[in-house]
């Protein structure tokens, strides 16, 4: 199993941070995109200050730069960084496509589908003609020209974070890497069983796709002290429940339903919308904190990697908080514990 790592490249000391951790022999580092933070200026940074480590981006949202354009950027970054970037994408949803970008949120799958075949397209050096449903190429009636793009032409790996079946299949049988948001290795044919779908049929196998779970690390030794760290990451899921979405439309909601938990997460949202968060993040069903992160002693840890590896997950995407040295420290007490 590899190790990437979440990386924030306009955190104090981030540098210094990223060369640390690729002399540890962290696999990758994978940049967050936020409503004010975009990822692939962070990665140019971040590939300037590093030589070998992978860089990711965790993701990209889709709607916010045009498909021709999100080439133009990757195939940029892939050269400037010598072949180390991989593209991570996402729809995001439509608080923040149409809040933030100003642009509607339509057809998620169609959106993505297209976007990763103009994305190919551009890679390859080819001339840009698409004809799609949401991004016709050269736009139709009007008198823009075919273009060839004037980048070399690079393989650029690209990823999706899906959550939805429909959004499942579409990564199994088109992408190179899939990010699986609160994954659960005892629920793993949730998310496993479209994948499988989609990648039967494009004639593939899962075994061609990296298969990343993203989950927050926290090393602690007295059974109290896990408890509490897994009371807080349940707690903090009432957020992404109640706010990441509009009432009835949040992907997240929809994919802890299909994990068994419909009849709390509904309770939850609830909660967060009358404006009582304090018994929403108390609502929120403990095993969701316990079961989509890794916390605890060593041997619960590793007991857990393990759980992840036969499931069939390739990569351990680690969210970690603190300064520097205890990032380090916790990569350090980590990696030793990955299955091999």
């Amino acid at each position: 199993m590899r190790l990437g790592v979440l990386f924030l490249p306009n955190a104090p000391g981030a540098p210094a941070l990223a060369r640390r951790l690729e002399d540890v022999g962290v696999d990758s580092l994978w940049v967050p995109e936020l409503w004010g933070y975009d990822a692939l200026t962070g990665i140019a940074h971040t590939a300037a200050h590093t030589s070998s480590i992978g860089l990711g981006t965790f993701v990209v949202q889709l709607g916010g730069r045009s498909p021709a354009l999100l080439g133009g950027s990757a195939l940029s970054l892939q050269q400037l960084s010598g072949g180390r970037f991989r593209l991570g994408v996402g729809v995001s949803g439509p608080q923040v496509i149409e809040g933030w970008h100003g642009v509607p949120f339509r057809k998620p799958v169609a959106t993505t589908r297209e976007t990763i075949e103009i994305v190919r397209t551009v890679a390859r050096g080819e001339r840009l003609v698409h004809d799609g449903e949401i991004y016709p190429l050269p736009l139709p009636g009007g008198t823009g020209r075919a273009l060839v793009p004037l980048a070399e032409p690079a393989a650029v790996p690209i990823y999706v974070a899906a959550m939805g079946p429909a959004m499942l299949r579409l990564t199994g049988e088109q992408a190179d890497g899939w990010l699986g948001n609160a994954f659960v290795p005892e629920a793993a044919e949730v998310h496993l069983g479209p994948l499988r779908e989609g990648a039967t049929a494009a004639g593939r196998t899962l075994a061609d796709l990296d298969l990343v779970a993203p989950m927050a690390v926290e090393f602690h030794d007295d059974p109290v002290a896990t408890a509490a760290a897994i009371d807080r990451h349940a707690g903090g899921y009432a957020f992404t429940i109640g706010a990441m979405g509009a009432s009835g439309r949040n992907f997240y909601n929809d994919a802890f339903g299909r994990l068994g938990f419909a009849a709390e997460v509904a309770e939850v949202e609830a909660l967060w919308r009358a404006g009582r968060r304090d018994e929403a993040a108390a609502a929120v069903p403990r095993d969701l904190g316990r079961l989509t992160n890794l916390l605890g002693a060593d041997a619960e840890i590793a007991a857990r990697l393990e759980t992840l590896a036969a499931a069939g997950i390739t990569t351990l995407l680690a969210k970690l908080d603190g300064p520097p040295d205890e990032i380090v420290a916790t990569v350090e007490r980590l990696r030793p514990l990955l299955p091999t």
